[in-house]
C-alpha cells in the first residue's frame, strides 16, 4: 500500500470517527430537545391553570364587589334608621322634659302625701294595736293579782290581811 492510500484510510477513519461523534452529538442534542418540549408542554399546562385561576380569582372578585354594593344599600338604610331613631330619641327626651316640668311637681306631692298618709296610718294601726296589748296585758296582770289573793281570803277566814 502507497503512502496515499494510507494517509486516504486514516483520513476516512478519522472522518468516520467524526461522524459518529457528530451522531452522538445530534442524538444528545435530540434528547435534549425532547426534554425542553416536554418543559415546554408542562409550562403551559401549568399557564392554563393559573389562568383558570386567575379568572375564578377574577370572579371572586366580582362576586365581592357585588357583595360590597349590597352592603353599601343596607348602610344607607341602616343610616337613615339610625337618624330616625335619633329623631325619636331626642323626641323622647323633650317629652320627658316636658312631662317633668308639667305633672313631675304635682306628683311628687302627691306621691309625698300619700306616703305621709300612709305613715300616719300605720302609725295609728300600731298605736291602737299597742294600746290593746297593753289593755290585754294589764287585765291579765289584774287576773292573777285577783287570783293570788282569792285563796288567801278562804284560807285565813279573815279579809284578806291574815297573812300578810
Amino acid at each position: 500500500m502507497s503512502g496515499g492510500a494510507v494517509a486516504g484510510l486514516i483520513a476516512s477513519g478519522a472522518f468516520a470517527v467524526l461522524v459518529l461523534f457528530a451522531c452522538y452529538v445530534l442524538y444528545k442534542l435530540g434528547k435534549i430537545f425532547d426534554e425542553a418540549a416536554a418543559r415546554v408542554r408542562q409550562t403551559g399546562i401549568v399557564i392554563d391553570e393559573g389562568t383558570a385561576r386567575v379568572r375564578q380569582a377574577g370572579a371572586t372578585v366580582d362576586e365581592v364587589n357585588v357583595a360590597l354594593a349590597h352592603v353599601n344599600k343596607e348602610l344607607d338604610r341602616i343610616d337613615a334608621i339610625t337618624a330616625n331613631v335619633q329623631t325619636v330619641t331626642t323626641n323622647v327626651s323633650s317629652l320627658t322634659s316636658l312631662f317633668a316640668a308639667t305633672l313631675g311637681g304635682p306628683i311628687v306631692r302627691v306621691a309625698a302625701f300619700s306616703y305621709g298618709v300612709r305613715q300616719a296610718v300605720a302609725k295609728r294601726a300600731k298605736a291602737d294595736v299597742s294600746a290593746r296589748v297593753s289593755a290585754e296585758m294589764k287585765a291579765e296582770k289584774s287576773q292573777r293579782r285577783a287570783a293570788r289573793r282569792a285563796p288567801e281570803v278562804t284560807a285565813s277566814g279573815v279579809g284578806g290581811r291574815g297573812r300578810r
